[in-house]
């Protein structure tokens, strides 16, 4: 695989709590600073885009990150998202061909002790090298099509659409 290209939108992956989950911000995003420390063996570069929980993804967000992906030489394409609104960036971006783009996020913020991050990160990069042209989504330890997945929020985890 060529370089990385490293696509950051904000969501929980990337939150910083100052009470019981409520009070919060996104922070600084937190993958570039995950993959150093597992020493992946490929050159990635990140490029922060938006900074905001997917509830409030607007769709000039939408836009705006799409353009982005599709402008960038980068045939490999990780997006870090959050996973409330993930499904619909996926599918604004499925217009963009000859590009592997996976959307991956957290269901806990990657600062915290037993988070989902590391995991999912590391199922999206598998997943973005392995794959052929197309969106996906990788949340808990499964890939599927944008258009083959929702957020089961009751249950906090992506299950397939019946």
């Amino acid at each position: 695989m060529e370089e990385l290209c490293v696509v950051t939108t904000g969501g929980t992956i990337d939150k910083i709590y100052f009470d019981d989950k409520s009070d919060y911000q996104v922070g600084e995003p937190q993958i570039g600073r995950i993959l150093q420390e597992l020493g992946v063996a490929f050159p990635f570069r990140v490029l922060p885009l938006v900074r905001k929980d997917s509830l409030h993804i607007t769709a000039g967000d939408r836009e705006t990150i799409r353009a982005a992906v599709a402008a960038d030489t980068a045939r490999h394409v990780l997006i870090t998202h959050g996973t409330d609104t993930m499904v619909d960036t996926a599918k604004v971006l499925a217009s963009i061909p000859d590009k592997t783009m996976v959307l991956t996020g957290a269901l806990n913020p990657a600062r915290f002790r037993g988070s989902d991050a590391e995991f999912n990160i590391g199922c999206a990069v598998g997943a973005v090298q392995s794959l052929p042209p197309g969106v996906y989504i990788a949340m808990n330890g499964r890939i599927w099509k944008p258009e083959q997945v929702r957020k089961n929020v009751a249950a906090n985890r992506f299950e397939a659409v019946d």
